[in-house]
């Protein structure tokens, strides 16, 4: 209930009994679920349980307030660490479709840690098949999920990581008819990831200098389909 209608006796009576009812109610299934994690300590308060205020402006950890909040930020990162499990961050509706963000209480500077990736992997398997037991149709993640596919051959959900949706973005904005696409530059995750998506759509895929080939055919392997090129027949 809204905190100052409490204070001046202006809440609807109704208010009660209708939290009562919400409680009694069977806990509905998301549809999706967006897996994402803290970068910093002080980002809690750009979540939806921080302060609308703060998520509204650009991130600025060095503002005076925030060294005011100083105390309550290490509470949460004691709460964090001692009650280490993912939490719903955000729950939205569109019509019957219930998207929830749930959120690893890890931070930026322990996924650089080599110490912390197999309890980073627990979390985020964790997370797969609790939304596997909700029946969550898709879950977004912002990494390969392809370690938990296997792993977990049976599951249902589907997974989605961060360079998929950029690929399906690139894929789409490439004419129709197409046959032959040319990769420059460096070969991030994405690259790799875009490279895949071309060969199995029977699109050959051409790359200019010999490391970028080599690197890409032992990633892909038999899965290119024999579409990956070295072409000499484009000038840089």
């Amino acid at each position: 209930m809204p905190f100052y209608d409490y204070i001046y006796g202006t809440m609807d009576k109704s208010s009660d009994s209708l939290y009562e009812k919400s409680l009694r109610r069977k806990e509905e299934s998301p549809y999706v679920v967006h897996l994402t994690h803290l970068t910093t300590p002080e980002s809690i308060y750009h979540l939806r349980l921080g302060f609308a205020s703060f998520a509204s402006k650009p991130y600025t950890p060095s503002t005076w307030h925030m060294w005011l909040l100083w105390p309550v930020t290490l509470c949460s990162m004691m709460l964090t660490w001692i009650y280490c499990s993912t939490f719903v961050v955000e729950s939205n509706r569109f019509h019957n479709i219930i998207l929830q963000t749930w959120a690893i209480p890890k931070y930026n500077i322990q996924y650089r840690s080599k110490s912390q990736k197999q309890s980073i992997n627990n979390l985020i398997e964790e997370a797969i098949l609790e939304a596997e037991e909700k029946g969550a149709r898709g879950e977004e993640l912002n990494m390969y999920g392809g370690v938990y596919m296997q792993k977990h051959p049976q599951l249902k959900v589907k997974l989605v990581d961060g360079s998929s949706l950029a690929v399906a973005v690139v894929l789409n904005s490439i004419p129709k008819g197409t046959t032959q696409v040319v990769l420059r530059g460096k070969l991030p995750k994405v690259a790799c990831a875009l490279a895949f998506a071309l060969c199995q759509k029977r699109i050959q895929v051409s790359v200019l200098r010999e490391d970028e080939y080599e690197k890409l055919d032992k990633l892909l392997g038999t899965k290119s389909e024999g579409k990956l090129v070295l072409s000499k027949s484009y000038t840089c």
